[in-house]
């Protein structure tokens, strides 16, 4: 049996063609990238930083059948990983808020 797992910090709404929720997959965990701040300098009297990012923290191992929701910032950090899905096809309000998304991408 394959599942989707989400481990984002939000429910993930899935929507059909005419922006309705069919689905909503709840969080059951949550998966970051250590970042670091470092100094990079100072432009015109303001100081300037760079984010580094390390090794991911709260991601399950590979399991066969399951596909895990993360950030595309995760995703793109493990290319490796054939289990990783992102939020795509992006629905939004009249207001330009988010509501949904129409797929996972791979």
């Amino acid at each position: 049996m394959t599942q989707i797992k989400n481990f984002t910090p939000h429910a993930i709404s899935i929507c059909n063609n005419a922006g309705e929720v069919v689905r909503v997959i709840q969080p059951e965990g949550l998966v970051r990238l250590k970042a670091v701040t470092v100094p990079a300098g100072e432009i015109d009297g303001v100081p300037v930083t760079r984010t580094e990012f390390g090794q991911p923290e709260g991601l399950p191992d590979f399991k066969e059948g399951t596909f895990y929701i993360v950030s595309q910032l995760v995703k793109s950090a493990l290319p490796s990983r054939s289990d990783l899905l992102v939020p795509a096809e992006v629905v939004r309000d009249e207001n330009g808020n988010i509501v949904g998304c129409k797929s996972l991408g791979l």
